[in-house]
């Protein structure tokens, strides 16, 4: 099998990693024999780390070692204290990207390094390169970042529909919200529109969820809402009654807290009315997606579900409503981005059992920079968002655009870097700041071309030229103060690297005890009784080192702790 063909769908909430072969996609399964692998990173007691399924167990039982939702914080400047220690969001990125890497190898029997990287569409500059600069960390060398919508498109064979025929995707996961318009012609999959939010998904339902929960609470002082929401000690039976609302018209959450059982009885209808402040930032997207494309809802001919918060029945429901379609969920939406970035893995390494496609994606915001406009008699208004490449135009693409001075003997000209849609230059993010030295000249006297270039990874490089002064200024954001410099990621391999993994082969066992002390702590009565023997003769048999009496008692305190916990795993 040829390295290229590697995909993974680095996510909010889990992770997947996947391989095409012989003509179709497979998942490719962790150490512990689950497609999805939680996004969640946390340190043990003596130090070493935990990832995926045993370090999110530990997000009740030691909140303050434990990460998770990191995602949303990609080149940012945000630590996440696990213990004594602080990473960056890139560095835990990192550690999911390595796991996912070693589940691979242990399973292909071949070293993985080349892959398709998956990202939101409405990543920024930033973001991406933080993304690219994780990957780096891990061991991992990107092909190509590939916009999650466009991976679901992949998945669902568009390339394989009646020619002239557009779809919407709808990605919503668990941290980050996507809406792309796909057309198919010729050959060519071709992003039309896009839109979207990189703080809305499934985690913010939670969150709903929860004061939900807490106001039919009214037992609970204040100090003890506050002490639940830094604690995270509700985290896992609201998981559990999101996912059963999806099914059932009301369910009954119950919570141990400091050694008291608290309940709530919770209908679909109050778990939607909580959210609609959410259900309102949902159409926004959606509706600007529509606005670009010129389309009206009729116009789209089918409609494709991606991630996991699309189970919940009021998305499908609102969704059947606007478009008077049933939305398309053929393909697991969990799954579906994962699968996608393995066909685009095959198809840059030209697998023979593809034919070639050319997929086309477009900007999915505008960048620009600063300027003064002249507003009569000789008077000049500051302040102003001067775009070079607008939203929704294709990539790649490079657009320049001309700048002069506006005052006498300018020594310099400052271009802060923006992205957004405000007219006000201070409302839009700034991405960062190049600085040019210039003659001094009378106003007007300078013009410079200032070039935006927008590669199909995402990444931005802009160049600011002017031939008469010998002005050639070139900048890629990798030196941006928000994203890491070369030896800031050095130093973070050096850091990765001296912590302290534990062994894989002892995987199932940590996942299993550490599961074991969440349920203790969710349980009261007799029911904690039983957990904690099971728990105690579990320990008792690892302690002795027999590897066919632990294998042996694995299944069996699996099995037992899988009666509490309703079977429910990921």
């Amino acid at each position: 099998m040829s390295a290229l063909q590697i995909g993974i769908d680095l996510g909010t909430t889990n992770s997947l990693i996947a391989q095409f072969i012989d003509g179709k996609t497979r998942l490719i399964p962790n150490r512990l024999g689950h497609f999805l692998t939680p996004s969640a990173v946390s340190m043990a007691e003596d130090g070493t780390m935990l990832v995926g399924l045993a370090a999110r167990e530990r997000l009740s039982t030691a909140p303050g070692f434990t990460a998770t939702a990191f995602k949303r914080f990609m080149g940012t400047n945000k630590l996440f204290r696990l213990g004594n220690q602080q990473f960056r969001a890139e560095e835990l990125s990192a550690l999911i990207l390595k796991s996912l890497k070693e589940d691979a190898e242990a399973y292909l029997q071949q070293e993985v390094r080349d892959v398709v990287l998956t990202v939101p569409a409405y990543f920024n500059a930033i973001q991406r390169q933080a993304t690219q600069q994780a990957a780096e960390m891990a061991g991992l060398n990107v092909l190509r970042l590939l916009n999650e919508p466009t991976a679901a498109g992949l998945a669902y064979n568009l390339q394989e529909k009646p020619d002239n025929t557009r779809f919407l995707i709808y990605d919503l996961g668990g941290g980050t919200f996507d809406v792309s318009i796909l057309d198919y012609f010729d050959g060519i999959v071709q992003v039309s529109a896009s839109a979207g939010d990189n703080h809305l998904g499934g985690e913010d339902f939670l969150q709903a969820l929860k004061h939900c929960f807490l106001q039919r609470c009214p037992e609970l002082s204040k100090a003890d809402i506050e002490k639940l929401n830094v604690q995270k000690d509700i985290w896992q039976p609201l998981e559990v009654a999101k996912r059963q609302l999806s099914q059932e018209s009301a369910v009954e959450i119950a919570i141990n807290f400091e050694e008291k059982e608290y309940k709530a009885k919770i209908t679909r209808e109050d778990f939607q009315k909580a959210s609609s402040l959410l259900f309102a930032r949902l159409r926004q997207p959606l509706e600007r997606a529509l606005r670009d494309a010129r389309l009206k809802p009729e116009q789209i001919d089918g409609i494709i579900l991606v991630g996991g918060a699309t189970r919940m029945p009021i998305i499908r429901h609102s969704i059947a409503q606007l478009f008077k379609k049933i939305p398309q969920s053929g393909v697991n939406p969990d799954e579906a981005i994962a699968h996608g970035a393995a066909i685009q893995a095959a198809l840059i390494s030209r697998n023979e059992h593809l034919d070639e496609v050319i997929l086309t994606d477009v900007m999915p915001f505008s960048l620009g920079t600063n300027t003064s406009i002249e507003i009569g008699e000789g008077r000049l208004s500051t302040g102003h968002f001067a775009p070079i490449i607008e939203r929704n135009m294709p990539v790649p693409i490079s657009r320049s655009r001309s700048f002069t001075t506006v005052v006498d003997n300018q020594t310099e000209i400052k271009f802060p870097i923006l992205q957004g849609e405000s007219p006000l230059a201070k409302e839009n993010l700034q991405l960062g700041e190049m600085i040019v030295k210039i003659p001094p000249k009378p106003a007007e006297g300078v013009i410079v071309d200032v070039r935006f270039s927008y590669d199909i990874n995402g990444l931005l490089e802009i160049d600011i030229i002017n031939e008469e002064f010998n002005i050639a200024e070139n900048q890629v954001f990798k030196q941006n103060a928000l994203t890491l410099t070369e030896e800031d990621i050095q130093r973070s391999i050096e850091k990765l690297s001296a912590l302290k993994i534990h062994p894989r082969d002892q995987e199932k066992n940590i996942y299993l005890v550490e599961k074991a002390k969440r349920l203790y702590e969710e349980y009261l009565g007799d029911n904690r009784h039983i957990i904690s023997q099971y728990l105690a003769h579990f320990e008792m048999v690892l302690d002795s080192q027999d590897q066919a009496r632990i294998l042996r008692e694995q299944k069996k305190f699996e099995t037992l702790l899988s009666q509490f916990d309703g079977g429910w795993v990921l």
